[in-house]
């Protein structure tokens, strides 16, 4: 089989002529692009989203050899949003209803072999279409373009058409359904397994090919499963001999693993598992869904190995392959649902999201990491006649897993395997989560929470300080007490990052801010309460600058200390003032809950002060308390205290006040220093220091200095910070950043951003040649920082 990666050397054009489908068409005035490609480029913010709506079209020259004569030729769109048609010099060969599934043409009797062959594809992207999921508002963009890759497979007549690959731990043994296209006499199937990229190929066994239709069950040895920890993959290659000479193979990856949900949780080979999740857009900044394979895996790699969870839901689609095999290789679960957001239109209508279903079961269905379904569209009402066809298609193309349905219905019809919500009921004052019981009509089945948060408490990275640590409080709020309910098999935060959305939603800038990340994948304060859940890199962050005045009156109310480490030493201007241990968290369920800061004194006064030891303890709580709470809250505890002072060491309010300012205010008094040393196994693993700022400085972390120009274009995500000299983000620093590249590198986005709350990024990608680029940031502040790439041909 030869696969031909047809990504560049395209022609486009925002607005379709029916006269672009010809073999001959004038293209002078058409824009050279190479895919991944948007239809439109558009602004971080404030853009009008009709601006990507539009019937476009792209074109492509293509040499036929002679040598494709008697073969099947195919070709493959990874993903053209939202509505296809696709022409071969001329003639209409294929049309396509879904912009988040694949789809397949066989071209070969329509070419010119010998000769220039012409491809067209006329895309649509407005959001009128009469397909899943438009038909109401939604609340992300959908953008526009061939947005995935395009590769053509020449291949005989006689080929594999499908190969699903069902491995089986109990018994150890590999079950495959294999469809094979125009069979003859004298066919045997072959397959044979290793180890993911080691070793030869040990043989399953053989199989004689009669029918299209083809299952084998071959038993394998020394097998290693598949676990988040250690997720073993397993290439098993799979091919068509005749007359002792192979005609066609593929190699499909997979891994050994039981998943499975039950009435008290997921089970992974027989472990129970809770699952931990957020939700992912396959959106980015400027170029909407138009990515490479380097950015899907990125995404990836920051949820599992920065932000520490264990499952993904790839809301509110099927997202791309190279982001599903990152998920495999590297043990991430994901909850995969067809498109769709509220809204079921008419039978049409309905009959194309089957389609994308079936679509979408088959294209993704050999992922290990891919563990449950989504065969409602999300968050849509009972509808029990579609959704008894999406789930008996589900299950009748994949019997291995698990069928669920988002909704924002409690007791609603439950046809699915697995009921998930989306639970809300976390506002800051009602409890984090519903008890199974409440929502779900039918207890013996299992229950997942597939969304929480978001819309309820939009944060901004430029918020103010209370406003960012409610915000990560909520989220450890809900992941508390979900760990506290034991048959909920997980939930899933809304979500990874900020995301354009609708005039209807959001912020009126067109950008929904319920990210723990914002749309350049810098962490908010939120992040850390899901970093702090995983064991491998210390995490320690404060919720606070503790500049006083970031609190209404004063006050140093509601501070967090974010860490996974045992425990938190504190120091105020070199003294120890306590140390803190994971058990004083409030938040017992989780593996690291939040530790509040709830000493600013220490034994200072005891040391300082003319009083005796217990009268200087009381004190300290009393200071301690008005820290705390502030004056206008006080609990009754306060005042019994004040009275017991009173009383007892005929103290007066006015000691009080001068007490509260030298010791906790810090009013008119030298600035204070405070550090924080995370401890692990009694050793030092982080350490934190707030003070005054006296130097600014950018913080530039990017993707990948070495790109690699291959079947398409490279591209490196650049993230920028403003810190302190002690790496603390400056909430604050929202100056204009400039960008330049020289070299074979081209910048993606405007020249010139401002930070927003000290945060921002953009991103370069490479221009088809290989050698050195360099990207050149600069504040007027900060000074310059030039980050060197290398770019490479793929052989």
């Amino acid at each position: 089989m030869e696969r031909l990666y047809w990504n560049n050397d395209w022609k486009f054009a925002e607005t379709w002529e029916e006269a672009m489908k010809e073999a001959v068409y004038p293209e002078n005035e058409m824009e050279d692009v190479r895919l991944p490609h948007t239809c439109k480029e558009l602004p971080y913010h404030y853009f009008d989203e009709h601006a990507y709506q539009m019937l476009c079209g792209y074109r492509r020259h293509f040499m036929a050899p002679e040598a494709w004569q008697g073969k099947s030729v195919e070709l493959t769109f990874e993903g053209v949003a939202h509505d296809a048609v696709v022409y071969v010099n001329g003639t209409e060969v294929k049309a396509h209803h879904c912009g988040y599934t694949a789809f397949f043409v066989e071209i070969a009797k329509y070419l010119k072999y010998g000769e220039d062959n012409v491809l067209a594809v006329r895309v649509d992207s407005r959001e009128n279409l009469n397909i899943p999921p438009f038909g109401y508002a939604i609340d992300y963009m959908t953008f526009g373009g061939m947005y995935r890759e395009v590769y053509v497979q020449v291949r005989n007549k006689t080929h594999l058409a499908d190969v699903f690959v069902k491995p089986q731990i109990h018994p150890l043994q590999v079950t495959t359904e294999i469809t094979v296209q125009n069979i003859s006499d004298g066919i045997t199937l072959q397959q044979e397994i290793r180890k993911k990229g080691e070793g030869a190929y040990s043989p399953l066994g053989k199989k004689p090919v009669k029918q299209t239709n083809v299952q084998t069950v071959f038993p394998v040895q020394e097998i290693r499963l598949w676990e988040p920890e250690n997720p073993y993959l397993y290439e098993i290659r799979t091919s068509l001999w005749k007359n002792g000479e192979m005609i066609d193979a593929r190699v499909d990856i997979t891994g050994f693993r039981e998943a499975g949900f039950r009435k008290d949780g997921f089970y992974l080979n027989g472990k129970k598992l809770r699952l931990r999740g957020l939700n992912r857009h396959q959106s980015y900044p400027y170029v909407g869904y138009a990515a490479p394979a380097s950015m899907q895996i990125f995404d990836a790699d920051i949820l599992k190995k920065e932000l520490g969870v264990n499952a993904v839901r790839t809301s509110h689609y099927p997202q791309s392959q190279d982001f599903i095999r990152r998920c495999d290789e590297i043990g991430l679960l994901v909850f995969t649902e067809f498109p769709g957001w509220q809204h079921i239109g008419d039978e049409e209508w309905k009959r194309q999201a089957v389609q994308n279903l079936k679509e979408m079961i088959v294209q993704y269905r050999n992922h290990p990491s891919i563990i449950l379904w989504g065969v409602r569209i999300n968050e849509s009402q009972d509808d029990d006649v579609f959704y008894r066809e999406t789930n008996r298609v589900a299950h009748e193309l994949d019997d291995t897993r698990a069928t669920g349905g988002v909704r924002m219905l409690k007791k609603s019809h439950l046809l699915e395997d697995v009921y998930t919500y989306n639970d809300f009921l976390h506002d800051g004052r009602h409890p984090g989560c519903n008890p199974k019981r409440k929502v779900t009509p039918d207890m013996k089945k299992p229950y997942l929470i597939s969304e929480y948060n978001g819309h309820m408490f939009p944060t901004k990275p430029f918020d103010d300080e209370e406003h960012r640590t409610e915000h990560a409080i909520r989220h450890a709020n809900v992941l508390n007490a979900v760990a506290q309910e034991p048959d909920i098999a997980g939930s899933f935060g809304w979500c990874m990052f900020d995301y354009n959305t609708h005039k209807d939603f959001g912020s009126g800038d067109r950008i929904c801010y319920h990210g723990v990340m914002d749309m350049f994948r810098n962490p908010k304060l939120a992040a850390a309460v899901y970093s702090s859940q995983q064991e491998d890199t210390p995490v320690l962050e404060l919720s606070s600058s503790m500049d006083i005045g970031e609190h209404p009156g004063g006050n140093r109310s509601g501070n967090w200390m974010i860490t996974n480490a045992d425990a938190v030493r504190m120091f105020k201007n070199g003294k120890l003032i306590k140390e803190y241990h994971r058990e004083d968290s409030p938040y017992r369920a989780l593996a690291h809950g939040p530790i509040p800061v709830n000493d600013f004194i220490g034994n200072a006064i005891a040391e300082n002060e003319p009083m005796k030891p217990k009268q200087a303890r009381l004190m300290g709580q009393l200071l301690n308390m008005t820290a705390y709470y502030g004056l206008n809250n006080l609990p009754a505890k306060f005042y019994l205290l004040a009275l017991r002072l009173m009383v007892c060491y005929h103290m007066k309010p006015k000691d009080a006040v001068a007490l509260y300012t030298r010791y906790v205010g810090d009013w008119g008094t030298t600035s204070t220093v405070y550090k924080f040393e995370a401890v692990r196994d009694g050793k030092v693993v982080k350490t934190v220091i707030k003070e005054p700022m006296q130097q600014a400085h950018l913080e530039v972390k990017v993707s990948a200095h070495n790109l690699t120009e291959g079947r398409t274009y490279d591209m490196a995500a650049v993230r920028i910070r403003a810190l302190d000299e002690n790496g603390n983000v400056l909430g604050f620093f929202n100056e204009p950043v400039q960008f330049e590249v020289k070299g074979v590198l081209e910048l993606i986005g405007p020249k010139t951003i401002c930070l927003q709350g000290g945060m921002g990024g953009t991103y370069v990608k490479t221009t088809g040649q290989a050698g050195e680029g360099i990207l050149i940031i600069e504040n007027a502040q900060t000074g310059k920082i030039c980050e060197h790439f290398q770019v490479a041909r793929e052989e």
